[in-house]
C-alpha cells in the first residue's frame, strides 16, 4: 500500500522505528550511522530514495548533540538522493526548553535547532507533546505536534472520577492537566513552585482538594525528577491517598531513578519517546509505546487525510 514510503531509523529509537514500520506493513530502510574516531557522523544506505517519501525517526535525546547531528546528516543525504519528501519524526524534541530568553544574553536555542532542520532540507516535522506550543512557530515548515493524550486516556480510563484528581506540577501545565481531567471527568489541582536555578524547584503551595484522593501528576518532561519527587512527597504529606505521574518524555538524567524509587510516588508512566536503558528500569516505571499513534500519523500524512480526525477516531477506538 505504501510503495513509496521509506522509514529510516537512526540510533535513538531503533525499537520504536521497527514497531512503527511493522504496523505500517513496511520494513525499516537498510542504512547505517557511522561515528568516526574524531566524532564526525556519516549516514549511508544501500537503498534508493529517489521519488520516495522518507520518514526519519529520531528523538534528540542524550547524547543530544550527536542525535541532532545524525538527523541533519541524514536529511542532507536523503535530499541529495532526490527523495520526494523528508519528514522528521522526532518524538522528543531536544532543546525545547530553551524556547525564550529567561535572562539577558541567553540564546533561543529551540529556534536555532528549528532553523537547522529546515535549512538541512526537511519538509515536515512530527513531534510528540512539545514543551510549549510556540515552538511550532519557530519552524518555516509544517509541524505536527501530536499529543500522547489518547494513550494516556486509555491507560487511566478505568479510574474512579470521584476519588481521582489530576495535578498540574506548575501553572504552565494547567492546559495539559485539564485536558486529561476532562477525559477522566475529574477535578484538577495545581502546584505552585519556584525555580531558583535550573533543575531545582521549591514547592510553595498546592491549590485544590487532594486530601484522601488518588492524584495523577501530569507533565511533559521528567528530567532529574527532583521536582516530581518533591511534589509526590508533598501531596502525600498533605493527605493524598496515592500519587502517580504520567509524563510524556522520560529524560531521567543523573540519579533520577534512585530518587523515584525512594519517593512516595507509586508509579511513573512514560512513553518510549526516549528509550529507557536497562540500568534505569524500575518496578515503579511503566512505559507506553508511541508506535500506534505514530503509525496513524504517518498513514494520515501519506493518504492525505485530516490528522485531527484520524487521531480523534484513534482515541475513540482505544478508549472503548
Amino acid at each position: 500500500m505504501y510503495s513509496r514510503l521509506k522509514i529510516i531509523s537512526l540510533s535513538a529509537n531503533t525499537e520504536l522505528a521497527k514497531e512503527v514500520a511493522s504496523q505500517l506493513g513496511v520494513k525499516v530502510t537498510d542504512s547505517e550511522i557511522i561515528h568516526f574516531a574524531d566524532g564526525e557522523v556519516l549516514f549511508q544506505s544501500s537503498e534508493s530514495f529517489r521519488g520516495d517519501n522518507v520518514y526519519i525517526i529520531q528523538s534528540t535525546c542524550g547524547p543530544v548533540n550527536e542525535r541532532l547531528m545524525e538527523v541533519l546528516v541524514c536529511i542532507d543525504a536523503c535530499k541529495r538522493a532526490s527523495a520526494r519528501s523528508i519528514t522528521c519524526v522526532m518524538p522528543y524534541f531536544g532543546y525545547a526548553r530553551q524556547d525564550r530568553k529567561a535572562r539577558p544574553r541567553q540564546p533561543i536555542t529551540a529556534r536555532l535547532v528549528a532553523d537547522l532542520i529546515s535549512v538541512a532540507g526537511a519538509d515536515r516535522v512530527v513531534c510528540v507533546d512539545l514543551h510549549s506550543l510556540q515552538l511550532t512557530g519557530f519552524f518555516d515548515i509544517p509541524v505536527d505536534n501530536i499529543s500522547a493524550l489518547p494513550l494516556i486516556h486509555a491507560y487511566f480510563k478505568d479510574r474512579d472520577p470521584a476519588t481521582t484528581v489530576c495535578v498540574s506540577p506548575d501553572h504552565g501545565g494547567v492546559v495539559r492537566t485539564t485536558a486529561l481531567a476532562k477525559e477522566l471527568n475529574c477535578p484538577i489541582a495545581i502546584i505552585d513552585k519556584r525555580r531558583p536555578e535550573p533543575n531545582k524547584a521549591e514547592i510553595t503551595a498546592i491549590v485544590g482538594d487532594i486530601e484522601g484522593k488518588d492524584c495523577i501528576i501530569v507533565d511533559d518532561i521528567v528530567d532529574t525528577a527532583g521536582t516530581l519527587c518533591a511534589a509526590a512527597n508533598k501531596l502525600i504529606e498533605l493527605g493524598a491517598n496515592s500519587v502517580e505521574a504520567v509524563i510524556s518524555h522520560g529524560v531521567l538524567s543523573r540519579d533520577a531513578v534512585q530518587k523515584i524509587n525512594a519517593s512516595k510516588l507509586r508509579k511513573l508512566v512514560i512513553t518510549d519517546s526516549i528509550p529507557l536503558p536497562e540500568d534505569k528500569k524500575s518496578d515503579k516505571i511503566a512505559i507506553m509505546t508511541l508506535a500506534p499513534i505514530l503509525k496513524e500519523t504517518i498513514a494520515s500524512i501519506e493518504e492525505g487525510r485530516s490528522l485531527g480526525s484520524t487521531l480523534q477516531a484513534f482515541e475513540e477506538n482505544i478508549t472503548k
